[in-house]
Formats: structure tokens, sequence, C-alpha cells
């Protein structure tokens, strides 16, 4: 799955976004939104998906069920 910020838990605080080894996390309408098209969950990068690991908010960044686990080219 990808992950995905709560928009109404999000501070706009920034810190995720510098974070992320895909660049698919931008600020859109005052809230950070990460694309589900470059995000995978820091597979090959870190053990853990980034931008939870910083955000100051518990549970604002979590994983969308709507869409399918990423598999890194083999």
């Amino acid at each position: 799955m990808t992950l995905k910020i709560i928009a109404s838990q999000c501070t706009s605080c920034s810190a995720c976004e510098p974070e992320c080894p895909n660049v698919a996390i931008l600020e859109k309408n005052g809230t950070f939104v990460i694309d589900p098209k470059k995000c995978t969950e820091c597979i090959g990068h870190f053990d853990s998906p980034q931008c939870a690991a910083v955000c100051p908010v518990d549970d604002t960044c979590v994983i969308d069920n709507a869409f399918p686990r990423y598999q890194p080219s083999a």
C-alpha cells in the first residue's frame, strides 16, 4: 500500500516533505498530500516510511488501502 496523509490532522509543518526519497509529498490547499503513483513506502531507502517517522502528529501518515502494495522491480 501507499501512504496517505489525513488532511484533517495535518498541521502543515512540512517535516515530511524533505524526508521523502521519492519526492511524493507536496503541499496542496494548505496541507500536504502524498502522490500514490510515487510513494514506495520508502522500500529500498529506509526501514520504515519516513513521513510517518517524522510527523509530529501520531497516525497522520497512514497506509492507504485504496492502492496496492508497492512492488519493487526485480
